[in-house]
């Protein structure tokens, strides 16, 4: 399994599992601690989560939880770009990930010096995508979804859920290492036209997703799997969300990516002392 991911002519080594923070700069994100509005406030945060431990930083200005609103193509360029031209400055060895399933705006983002696209879409909702990350030469996050965050939560049937996911990530890899993609990150996409339970049948079987050959990410922070079920609220939900990231790491995962940086990156030390790894 490739273990390396190619950032600007430098190799992020994935053979010690690293930690992505999460900064939505939105309104309405599910956990109201992720979101930033201003461009202070984004500083502090990334300087936070960069001292904590993180490797990437993933910024997203179009909130995709479940039943969200839509925010235009203008907007989530008005409320990206700047934070991502303000952290290449004050920030110039920082990785910086862009949330967002249109083309156009990650090509404005790697432009303005981001590094990686993570798609929460795997290409479905513009099918301009595969063609730019190739063109952009930059490593892609392909996550498992259906339909788009209005519609989801209806499209979680499958006939075998684990073999389901696997073949239509397999399927989209193919594509995108036919047009010249070298790196790619496959994303289960829990909570995304998955319910509850077969969120933790995904993760159960996380191992699973290896034969794609590619490194794995795992994001599962504070979601609805972890507080729906434990009967509590996101802002709750530290604890389980760190079960679960130790869950997800002893299962093969390589990206951990979280509201809680500190925590994830205790995670990833004790679980390597465990193996004696990392």
């Amino acid at each position: 399994m490739k273990k390396t991911l190619n950032i600007g002519g430098k190799l992020l080594d994935l053979s010690t599992p690293q930690v992505m923070g999460i900064m939505n700069i939105t309104p309405d994100s599910f956990y109201s601690e992720s979101r930033v509005n201003q461009l202070d406030e984004a500083y502090k945060k990334a300087e936070r989560m960069l001292s904590e431990g993180a490797s990437i930083l993933d910024l997203g200005g179009h909130s995709t939880r479940p039943g969200a609103d839509a925010v235009s193509e203008q907007e989530e360029r008005k409320r990206i770009l700047p934070v991502v031209e303000m952290l290449c400055k004050h920030f110039p060895n920082a990785i910086l990930s862009i949330d967002t399933f249109r083309a156009s705006v990650a090509r404005q983002a790697v432009e303005a010096g981001a590094h990686i696209i993570n798609d929460i879409a795997g290409g479905n909702l513009d099918p301009q995508m595969f063609e730019t990350v190739a063109a952009l030469n930059v490593p892609y996050i392909l996550m498992h979804s259906r339909g788009t965050p209005q519609t989801m939560k209806d499209l979680n049937q499958y006939e075998d859920l684990v073999t389901d996911v696997l073949q239509e990530l397999q399927a989209k890899i193919y594509q995108l290492q036919q047009l010249g993609v070298k790196d790619i990150v496959a994303d289960m996409g829990f909570g995304f036209a998955k319910n509850a339970d077969q969120n933790y049948v995904l993760l159960n079987e996380l191992r699973s997703f290896q034969a794609l050959n590619v490194p794995i990410l795992a994001g599962v922070s504070r979601k609805s799997m972890i507080w729906r079920k434990l009967n509590i609220t996101p802002d709750q939900s530290l604890n389980g969300t760190t079960v679960l990231n130790t869950v997800a790491l002893l299962n093969g995962a390589s990206i951990l990516r979280v509201h809680d940086v500190k925590e994830a990156v205790e995670a990833v030390k004790l679980v390597g002392l465990l193996h004696g790894k990392w």
